[in-house]
C-alpha cells in the first residue's frame, strides 16, 4: 500500500479545492448535450494544466491529452458530466440553482474526481505515455458515449485500455469495487401501441377494449423472468407505463404500454426480447386488437476484460489496502461505458459512497455525491495512470509546479 502513498498525501493538500468544484458543479447542473458551464470548467482547468484540450466532441464532451515520456502506451480514463431530470429536496446550501434539473447520481464527483487526478499528474508527471481524459456528457440514457465515438473518439485518441468509475450508495465510503466479466445489464426500450375499437362505456360489445388487453398483456409478461428464463441467469422486465383513456364512461380505442427489458448475458437477452415480443402480439390476437412496437436497444451487457480488471484491482490493493477492496455485485442498472468496452479492453469499478443508512440512493431527490472520498478517488485514477503508464526512475521527469 505504502507505493501509492505520496499521491494521497499530494491531493490531500487539495482537498479543499477538489470539495468546493465539486459543490460549484453540484449547485449549477446540467442535463444531457447541455453541459455547457461544465464542459467550459472542464477544459479551462485541463488547459491551464497542460493539456491538449478538444472540447465538442459528441457534442459537449471534453477530451485532455497528456503526453509525457516516449512510450507508446496510451491510456483513457473517462468521467461522465450530466445531471437528471429531477428536483433536489437535500437542503444542502450548494442545492441545485435550477428547478428540475440535479445531479443525483454523483457526476458532479466523478468530474471533480478525474479533474483531481488531472492536476496531480500534471504537477508530477510521473509516467510515461499518453494520459487521455474523457468527460462525456448525456449518460442518463441520451446516449453519449455512442455520440463521443460516433465523432472518432477512438480513432483521434486510441487507447490501449479504457477504464471508468461510479460511485455506489450502500458501500462503505471509498471502499473500490471491482468485478471482470459482465458487471451490468443490457437494456432494451420498448414502445407497444395497441389498437381496438373505441365505444361507449355502456355498450362494451360493440367495442374493443385494448386497455383490457394492456392489463392482460402486462401480466402475461410477469412469466417471462418466471418461467422462460434460466433461474442461474439475470433478467428484468418492468412495464413503466401503461396510458390508457380519459373518462370513466368511454372504452378507449388505444391502449399505450412502455417497457425496459434488463439481461446479464447477450444470449438471454435475445430470448427475453423475442419472448416479450411474442407474448405481446399474442395477447393483442386474444383480445381482438393490434400491436405495433418500436424496439430501441439502449445499451449492450457491460463486460469489463478479465486482465485489465486484474490490473485496476491490483491498484485498488496498492493504494487503499486488501480490506479496502472488494468484489463489485453484478448490477441490473445499466451504463453506456458498455459501448466503448465493446471497442476497446477495460474495466468499469465501484466506489462506495456510504452505508445505506447514511446516504440517499442514486436518482433520489435527496442523494448528494460524499466529498471524503474526493480524494480517495481521485488517487486512484493517479495510482491507475502511474501504475499502467509504468516510468522508469530515470525516465520521471522532475516535478512541475501548478497552481
Amino acid at each position: 500500500m505504502a507505493r501509492h502513498q505520496h499521491i494521497l498525501a499530494w491531493l490531500d493538500d487539495t482537498r479543499a479545492e477538489l470539495q468546493a468544484l465539486r459543490q460549484d458543479i453540484h449547485a449549477h447542473p446540467e442535463l444531457g448535450f447541455e453541459e455547457q458551464r461544465t464542459a467550459t470548467k472542464v477544459a479551462q482547468r485541463l488547459g491551464e494544466w497542460g493539456y491538449e484540450v478538444h472540447t465538442g466532441i459528441g457534442r459537449t464532451g471534453v477530451v485532455g491529452v497528456l503526453r509525457v515520456g516516449s512510450s507508446a502506451s496510451r491510456l483513457g480514463l473517462r468521467a461522465d458530466m450530466d445531471a437528471l431530470p429531477i428536483d433536489e429536496a437535500s437542503g444542502l446550501p450548494y442545492r441545485s440553482r435550477h428547478a428540475g434539473c440535479m445531479h443525483a447520481c454523483g457526476h458532479d464527483g466523478h468530474t471533480a474526481m478525474l479533474l483531481g487526478a488531472a492536476r496531480y499528474l500534471a504537477a508530477t508527471r510521473q509516467f510515461d505515455g499518453t494520459l487521455t481524459l474523457i468527460f462525456q456528457p448525456a449518460e442518463e440514457g441520451q446516449g453519449g458515449a455512442e455520440a463521443m465515438l460516433a465523432d472518432g473518439l477512438l480513432e483521434r485518441f486510441p487507447c490501449d485500455a479504457l477504464f471508468a468509475m461510479h460511485n455506489m450508495p450502500g458501500l462503505p465510503a471509498g471502499q473500490l469495487g471491482f468485478r471482470a466479466g459482465p458487471l451490468l445489464a443490457s437494456q432494451d426500450l420498448l414502445e407497444v401501441r395497441l389498437s381496438g375499437v373505441g365505444g361507449h362505456g355502456s355498450m362494451p360489445h360493440l367495442a374493443v377494449d385494448p386497455l383490457l388487453a394492456a392489463a392482460g398483456t402486462v401480466m402475461a409478461l410477469q412469466s417471462v423472468v418466471a418461467r422462460n428464463v434460466d433461474p442461474q441467469q439475470a433478467a428484468v422486465v418492468t412495464v413503466g407505463a401503461l396510458q390508457a383513456g380519459e373518462a370513466a364512461n368511454v372504452i378507449p380505442q388505444q391502449a399505450l404500454l412502455r417497457l425496459s427489458l434488463r439481461a446479464l448475458d447477450a444470449g438471454v437477452r435475445e430470448q427475453v426480447l423475442e419472448r416479450v415480443q411474442a407474448i405481446i402480439h399474442s395477447q393483442a390476437q386474444g383480445y381482438g386488437c393490434r400491436a405495433h412496437i418500436e424496439h430501441r436497444p439502449a445499451y449492450p451487457v457491460l463486460v469489463n476484460s478479465a486482465q485489465e480488471t486484474a490490473f485496476a484491482r491490483e491498484v485498488g490493493v496498492q493504494l487503499a489496502g486488501a480490506g479496502e477492496v472488494s468484489e463489485a455485485p453484478t448490477v441490473m442498472g445499466s451504463e453506456d461505458f458498455a459501448w466503448m468496452l465493446q471497442r476497446c479492453p477495460g474495466s468499469y469499478l465501484f466506489i462506495g459512497n456510504g452505508d445505506a443508512d447514511d446516504c440517499a440512493r442514486l436518482h433520489n431527490p435527496a442523494y448528494d455525491f460524499n466529498d471524503t472520498i474526493l480524494v480517495r478517488g481521485a488517487a486512484y485514477w493517479a495510482a491507475l495512470t502511474e501504475s499502467w503508464l509504468a516510468a522508469t526512475p530515470a525516465d520521471q521527469p522532475q516535478t512541475i509546479l501548478v497552481d
